[in-house]
């Protein structure tokens, strides 16, 4: 598939805030993909997945699903890492109705734990969710999300070993998070390529014909990620990001995370575009 752009959650412009009538509203802007959003909570009974999985379809738009932020498979509370592990199964059993094709999730917080520690105790938790919904022949992807910040799991690396150890899931990188979890590196060309090349080795075509994308504005500082931004108000180069994606031939999905959402997606399509 090429690469299609999108927005994460309800389009800002969406008359209604009903899930299908944001996807809805996607087509009639022009976009291709639309991220549900179960942020604060798996909101979304097999009723209204069953709708909205068929306005999906009718209107020829690609779905993710992006699974509740209280994940933490390094708690140190166990209770949590099982509440953890239930919430991921899900965000991916409403995703299969859905029709999604990747449930992104922020897998863990560092604590005080070496960053060995914390990758063992996060493959550990992730393939028992992975084993679970292979079971359930639930081929929906896990896609760990690059995170903003050092204290959170989530580095590049982190990630990609992740995504290589572990067969049914792949990384979701969130370009601006890296951007800003370096203090403001990984924003040229060069770099963006070094990015895609490192994640192309390590995953192969199964990276590079389906990859998984957030983009941003984003404000940063010396602990990492604050706040995001839109495009033209952050120094982030989205135009040289646009460029390495057509350098690599990359196809998938792009997610814009900017706070004027539908208006960056627009950008970043139009802009990626004019450069074929």
């Amino acid at each position: 598939m090429p690469l299609l752009f999108g927005t994460a959650g309800i389009p800002v412009s969406s008359k209604k805030r009903a899930t299908e009538e944001g996807v809805r509203r996607v087509r009639q802007l022009g976009l291709d993909a639309m991220e549900v959003e179960f942020v604060q909570g798996v909101r979304m009974g097999e009723t209204k997945a069953e709708i909205v999985a068929k306005v999906a379809i009718e209107e020829n738009i690609a779905l993710s699903c992006h699974a509740p932020y209280w994940i933490n498979f390094n708690s140190k509370e166990p209770e949590k890492v099982v509440a953890s592990g239930e919430r991921l199964l899900h965000s991916a059993r409403i995703g299969k109705i859905l029709g999604v094709r990747s449930v992104i999730f922020h897998p863990a917080f560092n604590h005080d734990d070496s960053p060995e520690i914390v990758f063992e105790r996060t493959a550990r938790e992730l393939i028992k969710v992975r084993e679970i919904l292979d079971s359930e022949n639930n081929e929906v992807i896990l896609r760990p999300e690059t995170t903003g910040k050092p204290s959170q799991f989530g580095s590049l690396e982190e990630t990609l070993a992740l995504a290589k150890e572990i067969p049914g899931v792949l990384p979701c990188i969130d370009i601006s998070h890296l951007h800003a979890r370096s203090g403001g590196d990984i924003n040229t060309y060069d770099e963006f390529c070094w990015l895609l090349e490192s994640a192309a080795e390590s995953l192969g075509d199964g990276f590079i014909k389906n990859a998984h994308f957030h983009v941003s504005g984003i404000e940063y500082g010396p602990k990492g990620e604050r706040k995001h931004l839109i495009l033209e108000d952050s120094d982030f180069r989205y135009k040289e990001l646009m460029k390495a994606f057509h350098t690599f031939a990359v196809e998938g999905i792009v997610i814009c995370e900017s706070p004027n959402l539908e208006e960056d997606a627009l950008l970043m399509q139009k802009t990626y575009q004019e450069l074929a």
